[in-house]
């Protein structure tokens, strides 16, 4: 009889103490990609709890998991160009809080949730603005890895000093005012037109020194043909392409061949 209240008084024990630890949690589990800031009585101590079971001191102890993976945050942000013309895009920051300062940031800034309210929109918005303002809106297009390149240093020097790692950014449809898109457009079409024109002119021109040149070059044929056509190369012509028949007159009832003598052809008479 005893035997069985001692177990009874046992079992009861067990079970008050499995109640209490499970009230109290004496014992508190990191998720994998997470860091646990310590708390005592409220106060950030300086040990940060690694993924896995860890024990603690209940009531004593309290502790808040932050994720340390790579995030993803986007922010549409408005700047000025070198040469005053606003500058529209939406900055894509993959970012993540540097696991061995968790603590640190807790301390000094709260979740994520507020690091990216009170630390990561002021800093991309600022980064973007000064380095825009060293790029013409031309350069900003014709330039843009140069551009990000710049952005993802200053971003990344300035998150640092907060204990935030910047693993890459990206710049998303960048755009300008409807105005200087509109002055971009017709800039576009007047330099078609003067190209068209240019090309136009130069087919004009080219077209012209053509017929110069063939003109020229008929005229030289022609002198040179007349200098060189002695009425020797005449005569042997004439004799190459007559046909043999001579060229008859009409006169009379009767068809007479036409019989060119010159004079000095006609043999001298007899003197008496």
């Amino acid at each position: 009889m005893k035997s069985n209240n001692a177990s009874y008084i046992a079992a009861a024990i067990l079970l008050l103490v499995l109640t209490v630890a499970i009230a109290f949690k004496p014992f508190v589990i990191i998720n994998a990609g997470e860091r646990g800031v310590v708390m005592q009585f409220g106060q950030v101590q300086e040990r940060v709890l690694s993924e896995g079971i860890h024990a603690i001191v209940p009531i004593v102890n309290t502790v808040q998991a932050l994720s340390v993976r790579v995030q993803k945050h986007q922010i549409p942000a408005q700047a000025a160009s070198k040469d005053l013309q606003d500058v529209f895009t939406d900055v894509a920051l993959n970012w993540h809080i540097i696991p061995e300062k968790a603590n640190t940031i807790f301390q000094q800034i709260g979740d994520e949730k507020e690091v990216i309210q009170r630390i990561i929109n002021p800093a991309i918005e600022e980064v973007l603005k000064a380095v825009m303002a060293l790029y013409t809106a031309e350069q900003i297009i014709t330039k843009r890895g140069e551009v990000k390149a710049g952005i993802d240093e200053q971003l990344t020097a300035r998150l640092a000093q907060y204990n935030i790692g910047v693993d890459d950014i990206s710049l998303v449809n960048i755009h300008f005012s409807q105005r200087f898109s509109e002055a971009v457009e017709a800039k576009q079409i007047a330099e078609q037109e003067a190209k068209r024109a240019e090309f136009v002119a130069l087919k004009a021109a080219q077209e012209a020194q053509a017929e110069i040149n063939r003109a020229k070059g008929q005229a030289e044929a022609q002198r040179l043909l007349r200098e060189n056509l002695t009425p020797l190369i005449l005569q042997k012509q004439a004799i190459e392409k007559w046909d043999g028949h001579f060229p008859t007159v009409l006169g009379g009832n009767e068809a007479l061949p036409f019989i060119n003598i010159k004079p000095e052809e006609l043999p001298s008479q007899a003197q008496p």
